[in-house]
């Protein structure tokens, strides 16, 4: 397991305009690498759609030593509907509350020192006031789960995931594989965890060799496996293996191979361009606009 590391949140993001101001003026973090693709991926990064949609990878620093986000935009697709699982995203950065004030974001204190901040598309981020730590400053994904033993059980127990922290009163865990990682921290809300038309992804690297033995395990457990061991391609750059897999509240999980995962990851220093070209280009926001029609609500 000491392989294993934290890799990305995948969201899916209905104004790519707003989000990637967002992401870069507010948070303060860069785009690492973007593409575009014309069809759906073969293990649904996208969501269940066929058409045309594009991939942002932003961070505060390379993905080989950083937790970064995963925005996924399909063309046409104007919002998505939240539910209760993905509770937020928590990273400590004084100038990105600095940030937030100076734009006129809407910021609450939710405990002191902590601020939410809402993303475009109502995701939730929660802003520690302190100065942003060298190491990576993005500390926590928070899901929600309908019953925390069983959970810490299926994420500890067969996805080999240490326990840092346990509190049966608040009913949160606090889990992952590295102590100088982006943890995972497990809710319970007292009800069925209801994924809406958001639902996110979670995805953690292993080394290659790893993947048929965690599918394997999860088929002698009969645990859900939504796309069995598969291979990835995005044009021009290294192919990837991947397995992704449900808990038991339905959370997504995609384990990829770590090595060609580092090729294909590496940073493009056109990122940046290749992000605010495609977004130039994409001219639906004023097709609609000018036929007095709203994108479709997924």
């Amino acid at each position: 397991m000491a392989s294993r590391r934290a890799l990305h949140f995948v969201f899916k993001v209905g104004d790519r305009g707003r989000t990637a101001r967002f992401y870069r003026e507010l948070l303060g973090m860069r785009v690492l690498r973007h593409e575009e693709f014309e069809e759906g991926c073969k293990a649904s990064c996208n969501g269940p759609y066929d058409g045309k949609w594009s991939k942002t990878m932003v961070g505060y620093g390379p993905e080989d030593n950083h937790f970064v986000a995963e925005l996924t935009y399909n063309y046409g697709i104007g919002e998505y509907r939240l539910g209760n699982d993905f509770l937020g995203i928590t990273l400590v950065s004084s100038q990105a509350v600095s940030n937030a004030r100076k734009m006129g974001w809407p910021l609450k204190e939710v405990t002191s020192g902590v601020f939410e901040a809402e993303a475009p598309g109502g995701y939730k981020f929660y802003l520690e006031d302190k100065e942003q730590l060298k190491q990576d400053p993005v500390w926590k994904v928070t899901l929600g789960v309908s019953d925390l033993q069983k959970s810490v059980s299926y994420w500890s127990g067969l996805l080999g995931m240490k326990v840092y922290e346990k509190d049966e009163e608040k009913q949160r865990a606090l889990l992952g594989y590295a102590d100088n990682q982006c943890k995972l921290e497990l809710k319970a809300g007292g009800g069925a965890v209801d994924h809406g038309t958001a639902f996110g992804r979670i995805a953690f690297s292993c080394a290659k060799d790893e993947l048929p033995s965690i599918e394997a395990l999860m088929k002698k457990e009969n645990q859900k496996i939504l796309t069995p061991l598969v291979s990835l391609d995005t044009p021009g750059k290294a192919t990837v293996q991947v397995v992704i897999l449900a808990d038991p509240d339905g959370h997504e999980i995609c384990f990829v191979g770590d090595e060609a995962f580092r090729e294909l990851s590496k940073v493009d220093p056109n990122g940046d361009k290749l992000l605010d070209d495609a977004m130039a280009a994409d001219n639906s926001d004023k097709w609609f606009a000018e036929h007095n029609m709203k994108k479709v609500s997924a």
